[in-house]
């Protein structure tokens, strides 16, 4: 009985916090930044980037609130490093590093949380069908695990444990599952075509709030188009794209109970440049624009997300001409 009554009171407790504050949509970019793609047996990648998230959009459902005393702001250090095992199967594994703040300013007062510590893990398996369909196109596959290597138990300067959003890890494995497709023209060789599919089904902390609940962040999917192209400019070859993100996630849940003011669907403009600054190393970049965004309840949203960085390939066969990357990063 006392267990209940004490979990009882905690569910208050969140739920009138996340009501006042309002859960997030934005959090460690970790399925969209894994697929790197798959080169000659035996080369190396690497790639290190640093994401920043910017959150002071206050939705209910789709409308915008006239409110701005919330801002969230998070950054990533993100490492993948991939190695090809033959010319079709590679493995993947992404690190993250990450930085979380959440400031709240009402009525002359500002009360401001933040974390920072290693994040979650990815570790991916993809596999290579060329020309599966006939023409130039590739198929890509992919699952792996995502395994949680970062903290969950940060507090505040008072002592009082930190929403699960706000931790750097989140206690449980996943299983992500993975899947891109290319297509090139014969009209246009140096264009591209991809479109790829991300389903993470999330596990379930058993070990939160000392050991007295579960939660359970909601499951995610996301769907890519995108259109790159190369092009040279004072010696330089650069790739532009264009594409469009689509993203849904399901209610976090918490005891087994769905939270509210969590999940919803986000509709995203990507726009990228990466530049070739050597045949081995390579400069990426992109944006996430919002264009549609429908919340459950009441969240603070994106307003900008940007993404850079470098890319390594090494290859054993001296094969290191770099692919066309922003269908892939």
């Amino acid at each position: 009985m006392q267990k209940f009554l004490f979990l009882m009171g905690f569910l208050l407790l969140y739920s009138v916090n996340t009501n006042g504050q309002t859960c997030c949509s934005g959090g460690i970019p970790l399925s969209n930044s894994i697929g790197l793609p798959i080169e000659n047996q035996g080369a190396w990648q690497f790639s290190l980037s640093y994401d920043y998230n910017r959150l002071n959009t206050l939705l209910s459902g789709s409308d915008r609130l006239d409110d701005d005393s919330r801002l969230r702001i998070t950054q990533s250090l993100l490492f993948n490093t991939g190695y090809t095992i033959t010319n079709n199967l590679s493995v993947e594994f992404l690190l993250t590093y990450v930085n979380q703040k959440r400031e709240i300013n009402q009525f002359g007062n500002t009360n401001l949380d933040e974390t920072y510590g290693i994040g979650d893990a990815v570790l991916l398996f993809k596999y290579n069908f060329n020309n599966i369909f006939g023409g130039s196109n590739t198929l890509r596959l992919g699952a792996g695990p995502k395994i949680p290597f970062g903290a969950t138990d940060k507090r505040n300067d008072n002592g009082i444990l930190l929403n699960p959003d706000l931790q750097p890890g989140s206690g449980a494995w996943d299983l992500i599952l993975w899947s891109t497709y290319l297509q090139s023209f014969d009209f246009r060789p140096s264009g591209t075509f991809a479109g790829s599919l991300i389903y993470r089904h999330t596990g379930t902390n058993n070990n939160y709030f000392n050991n007295t609940t579960t939660y359970r962040f909601g499951s995610e999917f996301q769907a890519f188009l995108n259109y790159t192209d190369q092009f040279v400019i004072s010696k330089t070859l650069i790739d532009p794209g264009l594409g469009v993100k689509y993203r849904q996630a399901g209610n976090d849940e918490i005891a087994g109970a769905p939270l509210e003011n969590t999940g919803g669907k986000w509709v995203n403009l990507v726009p990228s440049l990466n530049i070739h600054l050597s045949k081995k190393l390579l400069l990426i970049s992109k944006a996430e624009l919002p264009v549609y965004n429908y919340v459950e309840g009441t969240q603070l949203t994106p307003t900008y997300r940007i993404t850079a960085g470098l890319f390594l390939t090494l290859s054993k066969k001296g094969k290191n001409e770099l692919q066309n990357l922003n269908n892939e990063l």
